[in-house]
């Protein structure tokens, strides 16, 4: 997640571009290596999901239960190096495959939950004359820059709940960014209203945004991100549905008078729809070996 020198080529975006992809000199970490490895060593199945089994060291991570006698089974519409060591092969969809392991493990598939970010920015700009009066901008922008994409939101509406009349706004390009001048004497409340874009798991959720001009600036905020996206996600699946939020982080900024707040959102909860026990893994395709070994223990049970 390192920022690269390379800008996104979007016209309307230009945000700095950050580095996702593991490069192929990199060490993986050890302390996640290590811990693979014992139990990999421990283990008396190990299942391989959908890699191709080529990029070492990972790719001999599976290899490493067969000196205790364990065992290996591959799932993997293609074929792998790794083949002639397992005692299983699947060639089919994970999903169907791991669906079935769950169902006859008796365990329940957890929903997904999706967690997005985006940061609303409030600047007060500072007058020379009328001091009465304050002239201020909201902007709800992405994490990653103000001009990079919400691609999960639709338009933004600002509403005044406690000041009737101050008009509503409605904001349908992006950035969604709002300027006003009001009264500063005043506390001010305002209500943001995010409409989600198609995809999402539900159409919009509202955020309480409490402005004081005169009041001092309050502290800044920072959370763990991890803990924060945890505490959402089991919130959603509690209550069976999205468009929770939390502070992840707020950063004041005194030149000029500015109050940067991270959000942290579900926009989308997913279901498992379930296991059909009938129709089990028949639309899969079994190794040859499989294959093989089955023949053999029909002809056993003809015989029998």
């Amino acid at each position: 997640m390192k920022e690269t020198s390379r800008r996104c080529s979007d016209v309307k975006c230009r945000a700095k571009l950050k580095d996702t992809v593991l490069d192929w000199e990199d060490a993986l970490p050890p302390k996640e290596m290590n811990a693979a490895e014992k139990h990999c060593r421990m283990a008396d199945v190990v299942l391989c999901l959908g890699t191709s089994l080529q990029i070492t060291p990972a790719c001999n991570l599976p290899l490493k239960c067969l000196r205790g006698g364990g065992k290996i089974v591959i799932v993997n519409l293609q074929q792998t190096p790794k083949d002639k060591k397992a005692s299983l092969l699947i060639h089919g969809l994970v999903d169907k495959v791991i669906a079935g392991v769950i169902h006859f493990l008796n365990l329940w598939i957890p929903p997904y939950v999706r967690v997005d970010h985006f940061q609303i920015s409030f600047t007060q700009f500072r007058r020379l004359t009328e001091k009465k009066y304050a002239k201020w901008a909201l902007r709800v922008t992405s994490v990653h820059g103000d001009r990079a994409p919400l691609p999960f939101i639709k338009s933004v509406q600002i509403s005044f709940s406690e000041r009737p009349e101050l008009k509503p706004a409605v904001l349908h390009r992006q950035p969604f960014l709002l300027k006003r001048e009001i009264l500063k004497t005043r506390p001010l409340k305002m209500v943001v209203k995010l409409n989600f874009s198609d995809g999402c798991g539900c159409q919009s959720t509202s955020i309480e945004f409490p402005v004081n001009f005169e009041a001092p600036p309050t502290e800044s905020i920072k959370q763990d991100k991890n803990v924060v996206i945890q505490k959402l996600r089991e919130t959603a699946i509690q209550d069976q549905c999205c468009g929770q939020f939390s502070i992840v982080e707020k950063k004041i900024l005194s030149v000029p008078k500015k109050e940067i707040t991270v959000y942290a959102i579900a926009t989308n909860i997913v279901r498992y729809s379930g296991f059909d026990a009938s129709s089990g893994l028949s639309e899969v395709k079994l190794g040859s070996k499989e294959r093989e070994k089955r023949s053999q223990s029909s002809k056993i049970m003809a015989t029998c």
